[in-house]
């Protein structure tokens, strides 16, 4: 796994979720919103899409995610959703849209990484 997604409108968590990983010699891409990630995804075909659950606009997290889940050429990218709503109704949204795995903020840097190693693990 190599080409990563991160997807968040917030900078600061874009810029965070960069610093843990770019040491790891992973190619970090980025977008703002939905829409924006999937046209990214269709250009790079990420391996794995960080991607927050909740963002301004027509395409949140959850629909991102089942779009890619519907587009026979990113189907197989691992998605985890990162979102603060932690209820076991969230995570199961999330498990119903697509999600690989659902994380939530606040999280460490170390919470990650382990999160990532498992779905490299599944490959």
């Amino acid at each position: 796994m190599n080409k990563i997604l991160i997807v968040d409108d917030h900078s600061d968590i874009r810029k965070l979720i960069r610093m843990t990983l770019e040491f790891d010699g992973y190619e970090i891409h980025e977008a703002v919103d939905g829409e924006s990630a999937l046209q990214v995804a269709s250009a790079v075909r990420p391996d794995l899409v960080l991607l927050d659950v909740m963002m301004p606009g027509a395409v949140d997290g959850l629909e991102c995610c089942r779009r890619l889940r519907a587009d026979p050429v990113l189907a197989g990218a691992h998605v985890m959703l990162l979102s603060a709503r932690g209820h076991a109704r969230d995570r199961e949204a999330g498990l119903q849209a697509g999600a690989d795995t659902y994380l939530v903020k606040p999280f460490s840097p170390l919470q990650l990484i382990d999160c990532i190693a498992a779905l490299c693990s599944q490959v």
